[in-house]
């Protein structure tokens, strides 16, 4: 070991004490309120195809993504609340805030919907911050944010249309959805509290049912706080019909503009006409630890990124 990673690896111990304080909060927030800490195969035969996301193969099979699909499996065979701390791999995501290998917190609540996640989620941010004696009160990178719920709830269409001068729910445009996400809408984001965009355009459901009023949108949900970009929230799509036929666009898409062979993940799919109505939420343990480190990058947040592994 040179003198260099010595010094990296002890000037990261105070973060790296903070990060094992917080997971250990995180566990004891759904303990308590009767959810079951699970643990599923970090290596399967299949993930859900999506073309945004690249996965890492392993002898013919693939590094999770996400635990998604098998914990909703479990919610299939009867269980009703469950979480996990889950190592998940997605290739070519290397930034300041992203590494190809990082730490997703899910958890899954029968006879849910997306705005219990919502509510989930401010639970769990106020009861770490209560813990770590910071009160409702972050300061981050400079800025003050009270996170006093509830938080601001702001549909996608209004803020695009406000921000960005257009509306991506009666013009769907991914790229230029993605381009004006970075560019024009995190930025203008109050920097003060944090923020949840609900109401995603339809073809960015991926794994979300659609709102019954309005089917042009659907029941997801992302939070940012601090211009990071948390955690994503979904009224689970239950339909195995609908989610087949939305996996077979995605496949195709990926073959037609990626050259991948993708297969569907058959045991889940089986599954589906057992799962009840439930929410489900993803969120990015990693950037959770950056805010309540202060952190600029997930660097200061991991002993071992890609880059120094």
């Amino acid at each position: 070991m040179t003198d260099d990673e010595r010094q990296r690896l002890t000037q990261l111990l105070p973060n790296l004490k903070r990060r094992a304080s917080i997971h250990h909060i995180t566990r004891r927030f759904f303990d308590e309120q009767d959810f079951l800490e699970v643990d599923t195969p970090i290596r399967s035969p299949a993930v859900a195809p999506e073309k945004e996301i690249l996965p890492f193969e392993s002898d013919g099979w693939f590094l999770a993504t996400s635990p998604e699909l098998y914990m909703k499996r479990l919610l299939a065979a009867g269980y009703t609340r469950i979480y996990q701390l889950s190592h998940c791999f997605r290739k070519g995501e290397r930034g300041g805030r992203h590494n190809p290998e990082f730490t997703l917190l899910e958890w899954y609540r029968t006879g849910a919907n997306y705005e219990t996640m919502m509510a989930d989620t401010e639970e769990l941010v106020l009861a770490i911050a209560r813990e770590l004696g910071i009160g409702s009160s972050l300061r981050y990178q400079g800025k003050t944010i009270d996170l006093t719920a509830p938080w601001q709830r702001i549909p996608i269409r209004d803020l695009y249309k406000q921000l960005a001068g257009w509306d991506p729910v009666t013009n769907p445009d991914l790229s230029r959805f993605d381009e004006d996400m970075v560019t024009k809408v995190i930025p203008h984001l109050n920097p003060h509290r944090p923020t949840i965009m609900l109401n995603y355009p339809a073809p960015m459901a991926s794994l979300a049912k659609l709102k019954r009023d309005e089917p042009s949108v659907a029941e997801r949900a992302e939070v940012f706080i601090g211009g990071l970009e948390l955690a994503n929230a979904y009224s689970e799509l239950t339909d195995s019909k609908e989610q087949i036929e939305r996996f077979r666009q995605e496949i195709e898409h990926i073959r037609r503009e990626q050259g991948r062979t993708v297969p569907l993940p058959q045991k889940f799919l089986e599954s589906l006409e057992h799962l009840p109505e439930c929410g489900g939420i993803a969120l990015g343990m990693d950037r959770l630890v950056m805010l309540f480190c202060d952190a600029a990058s997930i660097d200061e947040v991991m002993p071992f990124t890609v880059d120094t592994a």
